[in-house]
C-alpha cells in the first residue's frame, strides 16, 4: 500500500553496482537540456523489475541513477528501502558521482541507518532502511540498487514513471515476469503504451514497458493530481496467497471473499461485554439510535494505535482482546463496532477505504488493494450511516474530508462490494458569521461575533480538533485564523453539535484597533470584518489541464456596524453581484438609523471545468476581491 518512491524503493540494473567504474558516469552534461528546464531533479535511468516466482513468492529489483540540479530536490538524495518479516532485503548499494561523473563515495554501512518504518505503531513488523547518498556541491547524481524478496503475494507498488512535479525522466523501464500459474494482471493510465510480451531465458514470461524524454511537470493551479497527468502502471495479482490464506483478486466479490476468511470469528465478546450492551440498548428501538449509543460507547471505552502485525498488518486483532484491552488499530477498531452492533441485533460491515484528505479515489474497475484504512458502516432502510471508529471526537455519522466523497468497498456476507460514502453539499458546508461592531471617532471599535461552522467547514483550520483542546491551544487558534490585522479577544466560547452533519459555533468579544482609518474628517472603514479575499490564481498561459474545485460551499457574513451620532455617510456602495459558472457572490448595504447592516453571501461550485474557463475564474477571483476591499466613507458633521 506504500508509494513506490517514498517508501518501497527496490532498484535493478543488468550491470551490478559491485563493478564500480574508474572513469566518468552520468556526467551532467549528457542529460539533454529540453529535459533540464523546469525540473529539480533527472531520473536517468529508473527501472523495476517484478518477478513473480510461485503464488507466495516474488523478487523486486530496482535501480535508479537520478541527477539532483539543485537543493529542491535535496531529499532524492535519501533512498527508503521497506521491509518486513514477510518482506526482506536481499541487497543494497550506492553511490555518489559529481558533475563530471566522477565517484565522490560509494555507500557503506555507516551511511544505512535501519529504524522502524511508522513512529506511530506500537506493535509493528514494518522497518525501513534509509540511506544517505548526499552530496554539498550540485549538481550531483545518485545511484542506488536494491533487492526485495516477497514472502507473500498481494500487492505491488504502482510504476510511476514520472513520480512528482519538477522531476524529469531520461529512461524508465518496467519488467514483469511470472511463471505459468501466476500470471498477474495489470492496467495502465495516462498513456497508450503497450507493453512488449517476451520469454526470458529462465522460461518466466515477461511484460515489458520502456519510457524516454519526458520533461518535468510544473502543476497549474487548480489542476488536477499528478496521477492524473503522467503515465502510471498498476499491477496486481489474479490468484495469491498471503501466509495461510489464499485468494483471488480477480474481481471484488472475491477479494471481499478473502476478506472475509482473513477476519473470520474474530467477532466474539466476552460475556460481561454482552450484557453491557444488553443494558445500554434496552430502552432504545430504532437501528440508528442503537448505533449512536454504541459509537459513544466504542468512543469511551477504546483508543487508536497503529499495529502493523499479523497477515502483513491485513487482519484485525479479535473483538475480545480489543475489549480487554481498550485500543487498536482502524482494522481492529472498525471488526469491534461491527461486533458490537451485532451483538445489538443490528447489521454492519467492515468497510476498506482509501483514507485521506486529498479525495483520491480507488480505481473501482481494477480490483486490487488499494486501501488504507478500515472503518464500519450501518446500511439502514433509507441511508447508510458511516463510523469513523479510530476517534474519541468524531461527531456520530460523519465522514468528512477524510473519508467522504470517494468509493470504497464494504465487505457483505457475498463478498467485497463497492460503495460510495457520503458527498457533502454548497449547503452543508457552510460558515455562518453574525457580527455587530462599534466604531468610536478614533476608528477603533468593539466587536461581538458568531460563527457558525457546518459541514466539512467544521474541519477549517483542524477547528474540529481544537474545539477539544485547552483554552489556551483554542486562543491560539483564534489568533491564528481571525483575520483582523490588529485585535486582542476580550473573551470566546466554543460549543459543538456532533452530528452527522456536525456545526461547531465560535462566539466572540474583540476589541479593534484602527478598525477604521481616520483622515480629516473622513472616516473610512471596511465593512468586511473577517472574510475578505485576497487571493487571485496567478495567469497562466495556455492552460493545458481542467480547472478542478474540490469542494462546494457557502459563505455568509451579516456585520452591523454603529457609529457615533456626529458621523454620518458620504459613501455607501450599491449592491453587489458577480456571477459565474463557478460561484455567485452578493453584497448589500442598508442604512438605518445609526447603523448600517452589510451582507455578503458566497457560493461556491464544486466540479470539473475545461481548460479555457480559468481565465474566468480569475476575473471571478478579481471581483470578490476587489468588492471584499471596498470601503464605506464617513464624515464627522462637526
Amino acid at each position: 500500500m506504500t508509494s513506490r518512491k517514498n517508501i518501497l524503493v527496490c532498484l535493478f540494473t543488468s550491470a551490478a553496482l559491485s563493478s564500480w567504474a574508474v572513469d566518468p558516469k552520468f556526467p551532467v552534461s549528457d542529460i539533454p537540456e529540453e529535459l533540464k528546464k523546469g525540473a529539480n531533479m533527472v531520473y536517468r535511468e529508473d527501472q523495476m523489475t517484478i518477478s513473480i516466482l510461485s503464488r507466495s513468492s516474488a523478487l523486486q529489483r530496482t535501480y535508479v541513477v537520478i541527477t539532483i540540479l539543485n537543493p529542491k530536490a535535496k531529499k532524492a538524495a535519501t533512498q527508503y528501502v521497506a521491509y518486513s518479516k514477510l518482506l526482506k532485503v536481499n541487497s543494497i548499494s550506492g553511490a555518489v558521482y559529481d558533475a563530471e561523473g566522477k565517484l565522490v563515495k560509494k555507500l557503506k554501512n555507516s551511511d544505512i541507518s535501519d529504524q522502524s518504518a511508522t513512529n506511530s505503531s506500537l506493535f509493528s513488523d514494518d522497518r525501513v532502511k534509509i540511506a544517505d547518498l548526499s552530496h554539498t556541491s550540485y549538481p550531483y547524481t545518485i545511484e542506488f540498487e536494491a533487492e526485495l524478496e516477497y514472502k507473500f503475494l498481494f500487492y505491488f507498488p504502482a510504476w510511476r514513471v514520472i513520480p512528482g512535479e519538477n522531476i524529469a525522466v531520461q529512461h524508465s523501464r518496467l519488467t514483469v515476469a511470472f511463471v505459468e500459474g501466476a500470471m498477474p494482471r495489470f492496467k495502465i493510465y495516462n498513456s497508450d503504451k503497450k507493453e512488449l510480451k517476451g520469454l526470458q531465458s529462465d522460461g518466466k514470461q515477461s511484460w515489458i514497458w520502456t519510457f524516454e524524454n519526458l520533461p518535468a511537470i510544473d502543476s497549474e493551479p487548480f489542476g488536477p493530481p499528478l496521477n492524473e497527468l503522467t503515465p502510471i502502471i498498476k499491477v496486481a495479482p489474479g490468484i495469491f496467497q498471503y501466509e495461510s490464506y489464499s485468494g483471488f483478486m480477480n474481481d471484488w466479490k472475491n477479494f471481499g471473499d478473502w476478506i472475509l476468511s482473513v477476519n473470520r470469528g474474530r467477532d466474539v465478546l466476552p460475556e460481561e461485554t454482552r450484557k453491557k450492551i444488553s443494558e445500554l440498548i434496552k430502552d432504545i428501538a430504532t437501528p440508528e439510535e442503537k448505533a449512536k449509543v454504541l459509537y459513544q460507547y466504542l468512543q469511551d471505552k477504546t483508543r487508536y494505535v497503529s499495529i502493523q502485525i499479523g497477515i502483513g498488518g491485513q487482519q484485525p486483532f479479535e473483538a475480545s482482546l480489543v475489549d480487554q484491552t481498550g485500543y487498536g488499530d482502524c482494522k481492529a477498531l472498525s471488526n469491534y463496532m461491527v461486533t458490537l452492533l451485532k451483538e445489538a441485533g443490528v447489521k454492519a460491515n467492515y468497510v476498506l477505504i482509501k483514507a485521506g484528505y486529498d479525495n483520491e479515489d480507488i480505481d473501482i474497475n481494477f480490483p486490487s488493494t488499494q486501501f488504507n484504512h478500515a472503518i464500519a458502516a450501518v446500511p439502514l432502510e433509507k441511508d447508510t450511516l458511516w463510523l469513523e471508529c479510530t476517534s474519541q471526537t468524531n461527531p456520530f455519522g460523519y465522514s468528512g474530508r477524510f473519508t467522504g466523497d470517494r468509493h470504497a468497498l464494504m465487505i457483505t456476507d457475498q463478498g467485497g462490494k463497492i460503495v460510495r460514502t457520503p458527498r457533502y453539499s454548497q449547503e452543508a458546508n457552510r460558515e455562518d458569521r453574525t457580527a455587530t461592531v462599534t466604531i468610536t471617532k478614533d476608528g477603533n471599535a468593539l466587536a461581538k461575533v458568531k460563527t457558525v461552522y457546518s459541514g466539512l467547514q467544521y474541519e477549517n483550520d483542524h477547528l474540529d480538533d481544537y474545539i477539544h483542546q485547552s483554552k489556551e491551544e483554542q486562543k491560539k487558534w483564534i489568533q491564528e485564523n481571525t483575520d483582523i490585522p490588529s485585535f486582542e479577544v476580550t473573551s470566546f466560547g466554543f460549543s459543538e453539535n456532533r452530528e452527522k452533519i456536525p456545526e461547531a459555533t465560535l462566539t466572540l468579544d474583540l476589541t479593534i484597533r484602527s478598525f477604521a482609518s481616520v483622515s480629516g474628517k473622513r472616516l473610512f472603514v471596511n465593512p468586511n470584518l473577517m472574510n475578505r479575499n485576497t487571493y487571485v490564481p496567478r495567469k497562466v498561459e495556455n492552460r493545458r489541464t481542467p480547472v478542478v474545485k474540490s469542494m462546494a460551499y457557502t459563505d455568509s457574513d451579516v456585520v452591523e456596524l454603529i457609529f457615533p451620532e456626529d458621523l454620518y455617510p458620504e459613501f455607501v456602495p450599491t449592491a453587489i453581484h458577480h456571477e459565474s459558472q463557478f460561484g455567485v457572490y452578493d453584497a448589500s448595504f442598508v442604512l438605518q438609523s445609526g447603523k448600517l447592516t452589510y451582507t455578503r453571501k458566497l457560493k461556491m461550485a464544486k466540479g470539473r471545468f475545461a481548460p479555457e474557463t480559468y481565465q474566468e475564474l480569475i476575473d471571478f477571483y478579481k471581483n470578490i476581491n476587489k468588492a471584499d476591499n471596498i470601503k464605506l466613507v464617513f464624515l464627522n458633521k462637526t
